[in-house]
Order: structure tokens, then sequence, then C-alpha cells
């Protein structure tokens, strides 16, 4: 039996979260130091029915090593 692989590209809001310590931010210069830009330790939660399908593409899977020579399909929605 064939097998796909399947590949949804998908946009969505998500909120970035994390507890710190008040030492970690200036609270009267507005300034949150090194959490200004969310990284590996704010934990994502995805905002729900806010994502959207941009692209779906498909191909046929293969477990040995990828081969560039396959034939993709590509669906794009927008």
């Amino acid at each position: 039996m064939t097998k796909y692989l399947v590949r949804h590209y998908v946009t969505a809001d998500f909120l970035a979260e994390k507890i710190v310590d008040e030492s970690e931010l200036d609270s009267e210069k507005n300034n949150l130091k090194q959490n200004t830009i969310p990284d590996g330790t704010f934990s994502f939660i995805m905002v729900e029915q806010s994502e959207k399908l941009i692209r779906t593409t498909y191909e046929k899977y293969d477990e040995s090593l990828n081969n560039s020579d396959k034939e993709r399909t590509s669906h794009k929605w927008y």
C-alpha cells in the first residue's frame, strides 16, 4: 500500500506566556529586559479558531532517504 506525506501550511494566533520575578523586568520604565521577545522559555497557547490554512501539499512517502526527484503536488488556498 502506498503511503503519502500530507503537509499543511497553517498560520494562527498564539499567546506567549511566562511568569517572571520582579527583578526580571522594570515596571517603572516599562522595560521587559530579556522577556521582550518570546523564546523557548515561554509557553505558547494557540487562540481557538484562529488557524488559517495557507497551502496543502502531499507527496509519496518513502521511508528511505529524502529524494528531491519525487513528484510533488501542491494546492494553494488563500
